[in-house]
This record gives structure tokens, C-alpha cells and sequence, in this order.
């Protein structure tokens, strides 16, 4: 049985499902403030984590996560035991990585609405060959990717260079990293700025869906 961190408005038009990143829980820090933003934007917020991490939970064991096709029957999971009515899938990095890779049968059979990915992984860092992105050029489903201008997984140079899906909204974010994190000094954003921009962004797009 999945367990979910749920925060925001039981009243929300949109309930919005997020998976956690390869290395970081879904409480982490990254996830809670990610999740704050949102629920701050009107949104109801449930996060949930995939086995392998709840087992490092347990045993403090620090084991690479499986390969993101192994996880795809985890998230279904999620979505079938969460009760929601409008509903987003999404997740940081690789969490939105397994929800894009079943957006479009859930899509298709009317369970969810839409796809947010917060920093998508596009391609291993410093491995920009190496891309995941096959389905994404036929992508039907509705989605928005907020992504760093100078993320390692995925930059905005690289990224203009790829063949995506015209269903495929972006939000880009000047100076951010795969946190979505600027350096203040040099772009004159802070943290919150990004954050803001995100929440106010994703409420634009989903009001389309």
C-alpha cells in the first residue's frame, strides 16, 4: 500500500502527484519546498515514495534505485490507490521521468489530466549522447517542464537542439541548476523568485487542461 505525504487544500481543482528524485526522499529538502510552492498555488500536493527508498528508510542502506521501467508499475499504484478527481502526474528528475513514461496510457484511459516534470533528466550529466527522450517526441499528453537553464541533466542550449512533443510546455528558469536553484550573485534570482515563478506558471497551464 502506498503511503503519501499530503499537503495544500482538500478543495483544490487539481491534485498534482509527485514522485522524488533518484538520490532524494520526498521529504527532502528540495521535494518540500517544491511541494510548498505548489500547495501555496492552490493546489493539493501528494507525494509518495517509491520501495526502494522507503526501504532505505528502514535500514539506512544506500542502494542505486532500479532502472526507471522497473518503477512504472509503483507509480500506477499510486495513481489507483490515490483518490482524486483532476489529476497531474509528475515527479523531480527521475520521478518525472517514470510518470512521462506512463502519462499517455493514463492520459488515454482518462485517469489524469496532465504532466509536470521538475527538472527532467534528459540525459545522464556530462553524458549528453546518452538521451532519454525517444518518447517524448510522440508525447500526447498535456505537459509542462520546468527546467534550470544550466542544468546538467538537460540545458537549455541542449534542449532547444531535440525533437519533443508540441504538447510539451516549458518553463525555463534562468540560472537554475537541477534543483531549479540560481545563483543569486550572477542572475539576480533567489530561490523563492524561482519557486514563485513555478507556482504561478503551473497554475496558468493547468487552468488550459
Amino acid at each position: 500500500m502506498t503511503s503519501f505525504l499530503i499537503i495544500g487544500p482538500e478543495t483544490a481543482n487539481f491534485t498534482i502527484l509527485l514522485a522524488h528524485g533518484a538520490g532524494g526522499a520526498m521529504d527532502s529538502a528540495a521535494m518540500t519546498g517544491l511541494s510548498k510552492a505548489l500547495a501555496d498555488g492552490g493546489f493539493r500536493i501528494a507525494r509518495f515514495e517509491f520501495a526502494y527508498m522507503a526501504q532505505r528508510r528502514l535500514t539506512g542502506a544506500i542502494k542505486p534505485p532500479p532502472r526507471a521501467d522497473h518503477l512504472l508499475d509503483e507509480y500506477r499504484a499510486a495513481i489507483h490507490q490515490l483518490d482524486a478527481g483532476k489529476l497531474i502526474i509528475g515527479g523531480k528528475s527521475m520521478g518525472g521521468r517514470v510518470a512521462s513514461m506512463i502519462a499517455d496510457e493514463t492520459f488515454a484511459a482518462g485517469k489524469v489530466r496532465g504532466l509536470l516534470c521538475l527538472g527532467y533528466p534528459f540525459h545522464p550529466p556530462g553524458k549528453p549522447d546518452q538521451l532519454r527522450t525517444a518518447h517524448l517526441e510522440s508525447l500526447r499528453t498535456p505537459t509542462l517542464i520546468c527546467q534550470g537553464t544550466r542544468d546538467p541533466f538537460g540545458s537549455r542550449y541542449e534542449v532547444s537542439s531535440y525533437t519533443l512533443s508540441d504538447q510539451i510546455d516549458f518553463l525555463w528558469l534562468e540560472d537554475g541548476d537541477h534543483d531549479l536553484k540560481p545563483r543569486k550573485k550572477i542572475s539576480g534570482y533567489s530561490v523563492a523568485d524561482h519557486l514563485r515563478r513555478l507556482s504561478e506558471r503551473t497554475t496558468t497551464w493547468a487552468e488550459r487542461l
